[in-house]
This record gives structure tokens, sequence and C-alpha cells, in this order.
């Protein structure tokens, strides 16, 4: 098997990145055991990837496995320099990838169908700067999918940790794209039942997620409840996400 294309990495260190890495090293190894909340947010990218999409902030490309098998293409980016090695580990039978270090704000352009970040805008004090980064990395009429932490009120000890400068609201979502110069396609909250959990078991219990116990039992009992009922009703009025969609215009490229 041809091995994957791999681009030379950009001098990144991790004093560039906000919070603290063991935190958010153990944050990402807890919730890449839940399948069924992975599964469920995966899908809300996928009528948009198209055949080259980009992911920003591919961590240990839990996410990126879900997408690879159905486009021809897919770059993954990760800004921390330590969890390159096992992003390039996961990916390591995909023929069609390539993996690179990526931090933003930058000036980098190209011409991919989409752009997926999740859980990473959060983390960046220029986040319209950050926005405008993404858009320059789409073609025109291309689209970027964000999946952000929902609420003020639910920044936990665990987000600081973390480095979250922000949690958002559908509005401040809103605002930030258009003051991006991006087109909003849709703003959303999900997972309604996950703000109330997130918020009992790090604001009020002071804990941090952590793989088994609790965590396991929300993914496989209550993530599938939650999802089933959203897919039913519709967008719930709040959730522990904001999903948001947006288009990048003609004039982006030169924004």
């Amino acid at each position: 098997m041809t091995a994957p294309r791999r681009d030379a990495d950009h001098a990144i260190s991790a004093e560039q990145l906000r919070g603290d890495r063991r935190t958010q090293h153990d944050v990402l190894e807890a919730l890449s055991q839940c399948a069924n909340h992975r599964t469920w947010f995966a899908g809300f990218a996928l009528p948009y990837l198209g055949e080259h999409p980009i992911e920003i902030g591919s961590g240990m490309g839990d996410y990126a496995m879900q997408w690879i098998p159905g486009v021809d293409k897919f770059t993954a980016t990760e800004a921390d320099p330590s969890l390159l090695p096992a992003l390039r580990a996961a990916t390591a039978d995909c023929t069609n990838v390539t993996v690179r270090q990526m931090l933003l704000p930058t000036d980098e352009r190209a011409d991919h169908s989409c752009l997926i970040s999740f859980n990473v805008l959060e983390h960046i004090e220029d986040d319209i700067g950050a926005l405008q980064s993404m858009a320059r990395l789409v073609r025109p009429d291309g689209y970027i999918v964000l999946v952000c932490p929902a609420f003020p009120f639910a920044m936990s000890p665990v987000d600081i940790a973390t480095g979250h400068v922000r949690r958002y609201t559908k509005r401040s979502m809103t605002q930030a794209l258009t003051a991006a110069g991006l087109e909003v396609v849709d703003v959303r909250y999900a997972n309604s039942l996950g703000l109330i959990c997130y918020y009992a078991f790090t604001s009020v219990l002071k804990r941090q997620p952590k793989t088994g116990g609790a965590l396991n039992f929300y993914d496989r009992l209550v993530v599938p409840f939650v999802r089933g009922v959203e897919r039913r009703i519709g967008p719930p009025p709040f959730g522990q996400s904001v999903v948001a969609v947006g288009r990048v215009k003609e004039e982006a490229e030169d924004g």
C-alpha cells in the first residue's frame, strides 16, 4: 500500500497554544471513547464535505476517520505538535490523507471543498481573524462547518484549563460568521440534555471528563436518546454545542 503524502510541518511550539496540554490530552482521550456522540456530530458535516475537505484541529483523528472514507482526498491538521504522532498513526493506512501542522490565524490560501473545525474556534482569541483564515482555505461557494461549546454561563474550570476563551450562543456565532464575511447557512443548538449534564458535572461537581464510568454511561444510553428526540422534533432551543455552517462568498477570496 502506498504511504500517504505528508506535508512538512510548520515550526509551531506548544508555547503558542492556549491551555494546559496535559488536561487537553486527558479530555481528548476521554472523548475518544464516546463513539455514539462522535457519529452523531460527524453527521452534521457530511452534506457539505465535497471531494477534498480540510479539518482544522484534528486532534487524535477521531472525527477525521468518520469522514475520510467518503471523500477523494482529506487534509487533517493539528496545531499541537505533541498530537501529530497520534494523528499520523490513526491515518497511516489512508492513502488519500495529508497530515500537517497548522495554527490559525494564517495567511495561507487553498481551494478546499469544505473546512471542518470542531471545538477549536473557542480556543482562539481572534475568532474573526480565524474565520477569515478558514475562508481563505476554501473555494468560493464552499462551506465551513463548525461545532463550538454553547452558552457562556456553562464556562467551567474544565473550559478554562483546556484553553477556552469563550462559549457561543446562536446570536454570537451568527455575528462572528457575518463579521468574517461568510454567508450564514445554518446555526443551531445540539445536544440539549448534554448542556445540563455538562454544567452539573463540571461547574457544580467540579469534575473533569475521564474515561469510563459516567462518560461511558452518558454516551451509551443518553446520547442515542437525545439524538433520536432532536431528530424527530428538530433543533432544540438550547444545547451543549452550537453547530454552524457558513458559505464562502466570492469576495472572501480577497478578504
